[in-house]
């Protein structure tokens, strides 16, 4: 459905406010202990309030999450392993069973996260629709919490419906043949090729 993964480059405005997010995902070879990695720097406003933050998430090669960093400029961070079957430690090897059954994550201010899932579960229109307890993670305090959220395949390939579960938000994501979001409605516009 998805191609095979390459060494990709994408860019991505607010709809609103000031900001850009500048990503790579590549390939990784197998001596670094993940198959994809995905880097990022994000800067944008909230609420009034300027922020920069970088990320780095690192998954296996069927797309479970095994490790990610999140980092501001200004210094704060917060730095998570998984075993990629929903159970989650600190970088010093601390249990968080609170996240216990999250396998994906969802960080704020970034349309990327939401590749995640989509890769890694390969849905189909035929699937119908499939809840997921995330690992959130809002960019204004780093402290995480678990978010149920549900996607749902409406076109093989190409479009996806992400939906918080107590529906107060819902939107329709056209993807490429990356899987990674086009356009996110309300939130996000990716840039073309020709303007990175």
């Amino acid at each position: 459905m998805f191609r095979a993964l390459s060494s990709t480059t994408v860019r991505w405005r607010p709809i609103e406010g000031e900001g850009l997010e500048h990503l790579t995902i590549r390939p990784l070879d197998a001596f670094v202990g993940a198959a994809i990695r995905a880097e990022s720097v994000v800067i944008g406003e909230r609420d009034g309030a300027a922020y920069g933050v970088r990320y780095r998430i690192d998954c296996d090669a069927g797309w479970r999450v095994s490790s990610f960093i999140v980092e501001t400029t200004d210094g704060r961070g917060l730095h998570l392993r998984s075993d990629g079957g929903g159970h989650w430690r600190t970088a010093e090897g601390t249990s968080l069973p609170q996240f216990d059954g999250c396998i994906d994550i969802d960080l704020s201010a970034t349309p990327f996260t939401n590749t995640l899932p989509i890769r890694r579960l390969g849905l189909v229109r035929d699937a119908g629709t499939v809840k997921l307890k995330m690992l959130y993670v809002p960019f204004d305090s780093f402290e995480p919490t678990v978010d149920v959220q549900r996607y749902t395949c409406l076109e093989d390939g190409k479009l996806y419906r992400f939906e918080e579960n107590d529906d107060s938000f819902t939107a329709d994501l056209p993807v490429d043949e990356d899987g990674l979001v086009i356009d996110y409605p309300y939130l996000f516009r990716r840039l073309s090729p020709e303007t990175i």
